[in-house]
């Protein structure tokens, strides 16, 4: 079933009216889109035919016109051969030639004002159609949007979100129970008995303080 009736139904309509209306906004809106374009190439099949019709009347006038020039060159031949009585009639095939490329010409006229009023009305029907596109990609975001946030609240609702965070507590337990272990080992370790590289390090860093101590007292006895 048709929306519109007519081109300017479509252009006339408000598309706010219609959605709010309507049970299924997307769908409405979708149907609107395409019966628009269908319009819009119904009215430009009119505009071309138009035109066609338009080249057709221009060359009936210019042949008119040629139909003119010959028949005005017969009379002057009918009238230089004393032939007034043809002369006559050739001047009134002329006429007739000129009120019929007289009346296409107007005829043409008439189409122009067709092709102007064709002319607008395709430009406001890809305008609307611009509008309902815009309006189809706005309600498809605010659909989309819509669902997200049902599917957020269904799953923010679901015993699952529990679960996983419960699996998040676990695995945080373990780790923290073997960055533990880890620590215990390192003192067990600080603890530990020295090795011979210490040892012998230790004895090294005694002999140092020895002989500084040394030093000191030798210092203090030439003081003396």
């Amino acid at each position: 079933m048709s929306i519109f009736s007519r081109t300017r139904d479509i252009i006339a309509a408000n598309f706010s009216d219609l959605l709010d209306k309507a049970e299924d906004p997307s769908k409405m809106i979708r149907m609107i889109i395409v019966e628009m374009e269908e319009t819009l190439v119904e009215v430009r099949a009119s505009a071309a035919r138009t035109i066609a019709d338009q080249k057709e009347m221009r060359r009936h006038v210019a042949k008119l016109e040629r139909l003119q020039a010959d028949w005005a060159d017969k009379a002057q031949l009918a009238l230089s051969k004393d032939r007034e009585d043809l002369a006559r009639a050739a001047l009134i095939e002329k006429r007739k030639a000129s009120d019929m490329a007289e009346q296409l010409s107007h005829e043409i006229s008439v189409l122009d004002d067709s092709l102007r009023a064709f002319e607008a009305d395709i430009e406001k029907l890809q305008t609307r159609l611009r509008e309902a596109r815009s309006r189809q990609s706005a309600i498809a975001a605010r659909l989309e949007s819509a669902e997200n946030r049902v599917k957020l609240r269904t799953l923010l609702a679901s015993e699952r979100v529990d679960e996983a965070m419960a699996r998040f507590d676990a695995l945080e337990r373990r780790v923290d129970y073997a960055e533990g272990r880890a620590d215990a080992l390192s003192l067990a370790d600080s603890n530990a008995k020295p090795t011979l590289a210490d040892e012998i390090a230790a004895l090294a860093a005694g002999d140092r303080v020895d002989d500084e101590l040394e030093a000191m007292k030798r210092a203090l006895r030439k003081e003396g």
